[in-house]
């Protein structure tokens, strides 16, 4: 048993509860040991008594009471198969000492869940850590979605990223190929996203603005679109702004249009009603078979240099064959359609 330390929370190791600092720290302290001490005061921050949940910062002085010694050292951390190494290294887009940006491919999911085993980019991330800590996800994008994916090499950073998103002031522009031709040609849907009720798996329902505020659970939800370039009214290239970040928010606002994304068999299924017939039926099945949102670009403040830093990320194999199909291309398209609108 050690006898009783007061451990200084060290740079990078802030906000965060104090129990999961502890359980960082000191591996062979329980849950259960952590609640107990800070209900009879063992453990304390600043000498003042602290729930588990307390929020620790930088500097700030814990009192850690006697705990056992250190159980054997843990296993060493999970080695990434050689191919799935590669695989991430070659998705590197930009990367610095502390943020990278990947190229994610269609069909890889972001984290682990139900049915996705262990072969996620969360748990690949590990062949990227160049020995140091495993790079850290701040947002996601969906299992079929391809595109610029940040990680942070620290918590530090990780947090600075993950505020620049909630403050929006991390722009994200998308590509997709949707089912017929939005108009007007340039636009913002505003319906609010609430999950679907039953076993429809991961689903959102659309809500109309007028009734987000009446419906438990709905959440506001925005998005701007505008219209690329189109192939007479059957498909259209569209880029889509996700002002707010909520689960398949573009997928189901472009579905709420009635131009769904191509080859979403969720959203744009044969029972919606386009021009297109969206989800590809009509565009042969080379073309309707594939998920056709890529998240293009971000552009965000670095959280450590606070210079602005814009990532591209070229198109994933089955959208350049479409684009080449449809006569688009992509190296005539304005970085961002938006300001480029007069």
């Amino acid at each position: 048993m050690s006898g009783v330390r007061t451990v200084t929370v060290a740079p990078g190791e802030g906000d965060q509860r104090l129990d999961r600092w502890l359980r960082r720290r000191f591996p062979q302290i329980t849950q259960g040991r952590i609640e107990k001490g800070c209900r009879k005061g063992e453990i304390r921050i600043d000498g003042a008594r602290a729930k588990a949940s307390a929020r620790v910062e930088e500097g700030q002085q814990v009192r850690v009471p006697p705990l056992p010694e250190a159980a054997a050292p843990a296993p060493a951390r999970p080695s990434v198969p050689e191919a799935d190494a590669r695989m991430m290294r070659d998705a590197v887009l930009w990367q610095d000492a502390h943020v990278i940006a990947l190229n994610k491919p269609p069909g890889l999911p972001t984290q682990g869940g139900t049915g996705q085993g262990g072969r996620h980019v969360d748990a690949l991330a590990e062949a990227l850590a160049e020995g140091g800590e495993k790079p850290r996800l701040v947002h996601r994008l969906d299992k079929d979605t391809s595109g610029v994916l940040l990680l942070a090499r620290t918590r530090t950073v990780a947090k600075g990223l993950t505020e620049a998103f909630r403050a929006r002031s991390a722009r994200k522009i998308y590509w997709a190929a949707v089912a017929g031709v939005p108009s007007p040609r340039m636009g913002t849907v505003r319906w609010g996203l609430v999950k679907a009720p039953g076993r429809q798996g991961e689903r959102m329902n659309v809500v109309h603005p007028r009734e987000i505020d009446a419906t438990p659970g709905a959440q506001r939800a925005t998005t701007d679109y505008a219209v690329i370039e189109a192939l007479a009214q059957r498909a259209a290239w569209c880029a889509l702004v996700p002002v707010t970040g909520r689960t398949h928010q573009l997928r189901a606002h472009m579905a709420a249009l009635g131009h769904p994304v191509v080859g979403d068999g969720k959203y744009g299924g044969s029972g919606q009603e386009n021009l297109g017939d969206g989800w590809g039926a009509q565009m042969g099945p080379e073309v309707g078979r594939r998920l056709h949102l890529h998240a293009r670009s971000i552009a965000f403040d670095h959280p450590v240099t606070g210079g602005r830093v814009t990532v591209t990320a070229p198109l994933p194999p089955h959208m350049t064959a479409t684009w080449d199909l449809f006569g688009w291309d992509a190296a005539e398209a304005p970085a961002d359609p938006f300001e480029e609108a007069p």
